[in-house]
């Protein structure tokens, strides 16, 4: 076995079963009392109480009813901050249900199987090899300490759009057997859609890496973050600036994801275990904090050459038949790409049409 799941200590959540309503523990604190009271009484000689409803209900008095009202409260209140979760409603606590049976991470148990990877990934995406070559030396690295799950340095791939950067990395992902998480940093507020942001936003939720990790109960996902250096930043009304840079620091030092606080949970998670990729269509706007913490690395615009041997490559793990192979290495070969260089992601759309219409008359 050179792939497997193994559990860690993610959170120090404790899931206690339903809580009794606050009158459930009154009344068998009051029910306690009397029966203490009663069996003083009969040592001293007195009546059994409990034969008579209402000498059992003068047992107690208004005075014992509201200690006893306090003290149910008081434990109930003492149970729920056991869990770690008494500060949150009841709809973030069983949003964090998911975590009760824990959460595991990818764990690679050979060095060979690194180099399996590696070289699968290779094959596929040859360009794109100095990534590759550094998750290699990471994941080597995890087999050889025999770490629990699979770490390698965080990256920033910087590249023209469409030579492949974000394929690569969901290749990755597909090839360690580990969920993504994808953000989109010019699409949306990505510090808030990374993280979350905290309740009393009008947005406030969990963000995509902690949804990830509770829909997956995997807390190791390699999480994508594309076009990292066109990110803006979040002005919120109070004249607090959130920035996506903020947001990913702390996440990318190992020491402190470990103790990782959740904006909208306000609970720290180990997200140590998650690896990142980021991508960036050049270096200028790129934060130096960031450039700093990962390695970045260069790459060039892609050939015709590479993209048709991408596109065969690509066509045969998706098990397309040799006429189509054919067709499309004709069609990248017209002449009409002179004037309208290729990418990959036109590639891409390419082999996902062939897939289409191979499968069409199935669908009939």
């Amino acid at each position: 076995m050179t792939l497997s799941k193994t559990p860690i200590p993610f959170c120090s959540l404790k899931f206690v079963d339903e809580l009794p309503r606050v009158r459930e523990v009154e009344d068998r604190l009051k029910e306690t009392l009397r029966e203490l009271r009663n069996r003083k009484l009969m040592a001293a000689g007195s009546v059994d109480h409990g034969n008579d409803p209402v000498l059992w209900h003068q047992l107690i008095n208004d005075k014992d009813r509201t200690v006893t009202k306090r003290r149910a409260i008081r434990f109930l209140e003492r149970m729920q901050s056991l869990s770690g979760m008494s500060h949150l409603p009841d709809a973030a606590k069983t949003q964090l249900n998911a975590l009760r049976d824990g959460v595991s991470v990818t764990r690679i148990h050979t060095e060979h199987k690194a180099d399996e990877i590696a070289a699968a990934l290779h094959e596929e995406m040859p360009w794109m090899a100095p990534a590759t070559e550094e998750v290699w030396h990471g994941l080597r690295r995890s087999a050889r300490e025999g770490l629990p799950g699979l770490r390698f340095n965080p990256l920033v791939l910087v590249g023209s759009p469409g030579i492949g950067k974000s394929f690569w990395a969901r290749r990755l992902a597909h090839h360690l057997a580990v969920p993504v998480t994808k953000i989109e940093a010019t699409g949306e507020p990505a510090t808030f859609s990374l993280v979350g942001a905290q309740r009393g936003w009008g947005s406030a939720a969990p963000g995509k890496l902690m949804q990830t990790v509770l829909r997956e109960r995997h807390a190791g996902p390699l999480v994508i973050v594309d076009e990292v250096e066109k990110t803006g930043d979040v002005n919120a009304v109070n004249g607090s600036r959130h920035t996506l840079t903020d947001a990913l620091l702390p996440l990318l030092e190992r020491m402190t994801a470990e103790g990782w606080e959740c904006p909208f949970f306000q609970i720290r998670f180990d997200m140590s275990w998650a690896n990142w990729v980021l991508t960036a269509n050049s270096r200028k706007g790129l934060p130096e904090p960031l450039q700093s913490r990962c390695v970045v690395l260069d790459f060039p615009n892609l050939t015709r050459t590479q993209l048709r041997e991408f596109a065969l490559t690509e066509g045969q793990r998706r098990g397309l038949p040799e006429p189509s192979l054919s067709a499309l290495d004709a069609v990248l070969d017209h002449e009409v790409w002179a004037e309208h260089p290729l990418s990959l992601r036109t590639v891409s759309r390419m082999l996902d049409r062939a897939e289409a219409l191979i499968a069409r008359p199935m669908l009939q």
